[in-house]
């Protein structure tokens, strides 16, 4: 499904969707380790999924998902030398600070 979803260049989201129903994890590092490893995302794709594709899904695009002017500084600054170490540790909290509304929190 992954491959068709690339071809027709559709956006995909992803998130922990949190809820004791369907999904009892909460940790966006292990959404996205699952979305590459059970679902076949690159790392590359998971954070597109984590950003401006789930704040496209929430009808946010235009203030939200990227870091750009003009939109709304909600980010967090992670320790590790490369993106891709957030992907495939899910084990370890790398957070190294957070940023909401544009206030260090």
């Amino acid at each position: 499904p992954v491959e068709l979803l690339r071809r027709y260049q559709v956006p995909v989201a992803v998130a922990s969707d949190f809820n004791p129903g369907t999904s009892p994890f909460c940790s966006l590092h292990l959404a996205m380790n699952m979305a590459c490893v059970q679902f076949g995302l690159t790392p590359e794709e998971a954070w597109a999924g984590v950003t401006r594709h789930a704040a496209r899904a929430l009808g946010r695009q235009a203030t939200h998902g990227q870091i750009r002017a003009g939109y709304r500084a909600d980010f967090v600054v992670w320790d590790a030398e490369q993106p891709v170490e957030i992907v495939y540790e899910p084990g370890r909290n790398p957070l190294y600070q957070r940023v909401y509304r544009g206030q260090i929190s």
